[in-house]
């Protein structure tokens, strides 16, 4: 072989080599794309230096130590004490509304005196999200097991420094909090967009569940969009979306971060669903999404600044069946509209009484908490593309949020009475405070047939809580009944006692 050939393969060789070298560098090696969430200096938090990203070719199993390396320091322990304190054994006035009862009868010739809570104690987790001690939590988390907050909060960091930190705000229903804790330089976690995540993706759950230290476990997604009305426990108006996920998650993991293999927060870790109390492969988390916008008004403002659709809505299995069918939209897919107050958003973009809303943010939604979770990542003045069916077609309109959902409307006070069977008013004022309660229903008349006929109700029932929650008007009752079984409480006057009525709203 002549001289110059082997100079010209070599050339060419050397020529390749370099391009390949250079390729690798700037698509394969290249990282994410920058996020919004930097520090004050536009450096991204320590614990994420020098991470690129890339955790498999794609041809060997997922690798997940650069992600928990990067979440691990983020991720915090909190411990809540609320003191012991006295409380009275009275029982509360709604239950004494006659004069008293066969328990203060007996307390008058023997004093029992005040009974003694002891001092409560409760551990959760938390993520850091700014270099300057900002943390979002669980409402639950920081809770003292009532309405109110724990009076110590400490917050441990992976390194074992400890801090006393002070609420910032706090939103229960989302069930979510935001903490802040003094100081600068914290490492903090990089939001990622939970809208992407698909099913069967790995994610990690990173928290201190059971009291360990901090614990890294790993799964999959195995749904979005679930609820699970766990937030109405602590709130009237619950928002829920969550992701759900078979990484072990238990008690401790409450508060804690659900990251994807790129190290990214895509959810805060909020519930499990356990028959015995620990993990059985149900945990779910809420989309940082819905978390992000959330956690921005509590900063900013201390509370949230929540848009309002405009509507009231019922499972549309339950309400003109023939309209539900006849524009192709099968059970449990879609929100039915069940009235449209007349100065909110909805009846302004055009949206009526009878259709069935498929789409909210070009996302799916199969019913009202699906549809309150997206609408929950905007603010009133947004606009929010919705998709909705009326006889057989379907329509798209851009509703731009307001502050409240609108004054209630003569029909939504007819759809009440229909769905119970029955007629219903608000309990006077005058007649509330005789029975020392707030307000409450009055069942005026009852149709037969009807829900409340076929609980056995009888007319002159007062309602005063819908699934233990505290019903004071109507609209609270339309609010509170989302579902087909329900629970109904109250009292007949002049009877003691309180009475208990479970409704199938679905029978015929």
């Amino acid at each position: 072989m002549k001289l110059k050939q082997i100079v010209l393969i070599a050339g060419i060789s050397a020529v390749s080599a370099i391009s390949s070298v250079w390729i690798y560098g700037k698509l394969i090696r290249k990282g994410p794309a920058a996020f919004e969430q930097t520090t004050e200096s536009g450096k991204m938090p320590v614990n994420y230096a020098g991470f690129t990203g890339i955790i498999s070719d794609g041809t060997g199993p997922v690798d997940f130590t650069k992600a928990a390396e990067a979440a691990v320091p983020a991720v915090v322990h909190i411990k809540t004490k609320t003191a012991a304190k006295k409380v009275s054994n009275e029982l509360p006035r709604s239950r004494n509304r006659n004069g008293g009862s066969i328990d203060n009868f007996f307390d008058q010739f023997f004093d029992f005196g005040p009974q003694i809570i002891p001092e409560q104690q409760a551990s959760g987790s938390g993520v850091l999200i700014a270099e300057d001690g900002y943390i979002v939590t669980n409402n639950h988390v920081i809770s003292d097991g009532g309405e109110g907050i724990a009076e110590e909060i400490t917050v441990t960091l992976h390194n074992k420094k400890s801090f006393k930190a002070r609420l910032i705000g706090r939103d229960p229903s989302s069930d979510l909090a935001v903490l802040k804790i003094d100081g600068t330089g914290f490492p903090f976690m990089i939001y990622g967009n939970s809208d992407n995540v698909k099913l069967g993706q790995w994610v990690m759950a990173v928290g201190y569940p059971l009291t360990l230290e901090t614990t890294v476990t790993a799964g999959i997604i195995s749904a979005k969009g679930r609820t699970i009305g766990i937030n109405s426990r602590q709130s009237r108006t619950p928002v829920e979306a969550f992701i759900q996920t078979d990484a072990a998650i238990n008690q401790g993991n409450s508060g804690g971060a659900l990251i994807n293999t790129d190290g990214h927060l895509i959810g805060i870790n909020s519930a499990i669903l356990a028959p015995n109390g620990t993990y059985a492969g149900y945990g779910f988390a809420i989309p940082v999404n819905i978390s992000r916008k959330i956690v921005n008004d509590l900063i900013q403002f201390g509370n949230v600044k929540r848009g309002f659709l405009g509507i009231s809505y019922i499972p549309i299995e339950s309400e003109n069946e023939k309209e539900v069918k006849k524009a192709g939209i099968a059970d449990g897919q879609g929100v039915y509209v069940s009235a449209v107050p007349s100065d909110g958003a909805a009846s302004k973009a055009g949206i009526k009484k009878g259709d069935v809303i498929t789409k909210v943010n070009s996302n799916i939604v199969a019913n009202g908490l699906e549809m309150s979770g997206q609408i929950a990542q905007f603010k009133p003045g947004d606009k929010v593309p919705v998709v909705y069916t009326r006889g057989g077609k379907e329509y798209t309109t851009n509703v731009e949020l307001k502050e409240s959902a609108g004054k209630l409307d003569i029909v939504e006070v007819a759809t009440i009475n229909q769905r119970l069977g029955g007629i219903l008013e608000n309990l006077s004022k005058t007649k509330a405070e005789g029975y020392n309660i707030e307000g409450g229903v009055v069942v005026k008349t009852i149709t037969s047939g009807g829900a409340l006929a076929r609980a056995r109700m009888e007319e002159g029932f007062v309602i005063t809580s819908v699934n233990g929650r505290e019903v004071k008007n109507i609209e609270d009752l339309t609010k509170l009944i989302t579902s087909n079984n329900v629970r109904l409480e109250g009292f007949y006057p002049g009877y003691d006692g309180t009475y208990t009525f479970p409704l199938n709203l679905n029978a015929e």
